[in-house]
């Protein structure tokens, strides 16, 4: 468990829910003092820690819980669904961890073999125990914010130590492979970064197979185990998650949303996005955004 001087460390340093930059590049803070039901969303990249309150992600029939005890690695935006739990008295607070991949590569450059775990399955995105070296790292990180000369000399330096702490842990390999070629899993984190790059495009899960070195099969498999879908229903959550978070910003209409995340038809897309979320993209302008 957290200690709860980690706790009193934050809560001066937040008021109002949601995601909030601090002085620290790539670090922001986390509030939320009211329990979300399960919702689908995406996280950007990084490392979500929390301090107070809990959280369940659900990703195809796997869940991952993450609370005082345990923080999320995350290596992709991957559309998955959320629960959270917290209360006005007992707020989820926490700190989320942007990754560089600069910072990242150095790091793996720099890890031995005796940091890797073989044995150990990875995915691009897991919960992993608390370590007592992460939360000595994580509460150094969080006491720079409250001195401004700190938080400027230091404070990357204690990015430093907490992403290095990440990768001595159980799914440190799944971040040494966003950097380091090698695997099937590094193929299909191509084929993901692709697919973030092609929402508009039409999609071709053979060329994806090809270009991973794998046969059609052989690359819906890997695909499915390290995802949690399929590479279609993977692309199609995605572009309904990137919609919502265009409505969200309330610049463009419908239609013109549609075309950007890849529908041909404005229908298509406003039958889908009715399944997905429950309501039509017409009324559904005023939700917190999904891309956090």
């Amino acid at each position: 468990m957290i200690d709860i001087n980690l706790v009193d460390l934050i809560k001066p340093l937040v008021d109002e829910d949601g995601f909030s930059d601090t002085s620290i590049n790539n670090v922001r803070l986390i509030k939320c003092a009211k329990p979300l039901p399960r919702m689908p969303l995406i996280y950007r990249p990084g490392l979500t820690i929390i301090v107070q309150g809990r959280k369940i992600g659900y990703l195809g029939d796997r869940e991952m819980h993450y609370d005082s005890g345990q923080y999320l690695v995350q290596t992709l935006p991957l559309p998955f669904e959320c629960e959270t739990f917290a209360s006005k008295e007992e707020p989820l607070l926490g700190v989320s961890i942007a990754i560089d991949p600069i910072l990242l590569a150095e790091l793996a450059a720099d890890s031995s073999e005796a940091d890797l775990h073989p044995s150990a399955p990875y995915f691009p995105m897991s919960s992993v125990a608390m370590s007592k070296e992460m939360l000595e790292a994580v509460t150094r990180l969080v006491r720079a914010l409250h001195d401004s000369k700190t938080a400027k000399i230091m404070g990357q330096s204690r990015v430093r130590e907490v992403v290095f702490e990440a990768l001595q842990g159980a799914q440190g390999d799944a971040l040494r492979a966003l950097v380091v070629n090698q695997g099937r899993f590094s193929k299909i984190v191509h084929s993901l970064q692709q697919l973030q790059l092609q929402l508009a495009q039409e999609v071709r899960v053979e060329q994806l197979a090809e270009d991973a070195n794998m046969s059609v099969s052989s690359f819906h498999q890997h695909f499915k185990a390290i995802v949690g879908s399929s590479p279609l229903q993977y692309l199609k959550r995605l572009r309904l998650l990137k919609s919502q978070m265009l409505l969200n910003q309330g610049l463009k209409n419908v239609s013109q949303i549609s075309l950007e995340v890849g529908y041909k038809s404005v229908h298509q897309f406003s039958r889908d996005y009715k399944r997905y979320f429950g309501v039509p993209p017409t009324k559904d302008k005023h939700r917190e955004s999904t891309l956090v």
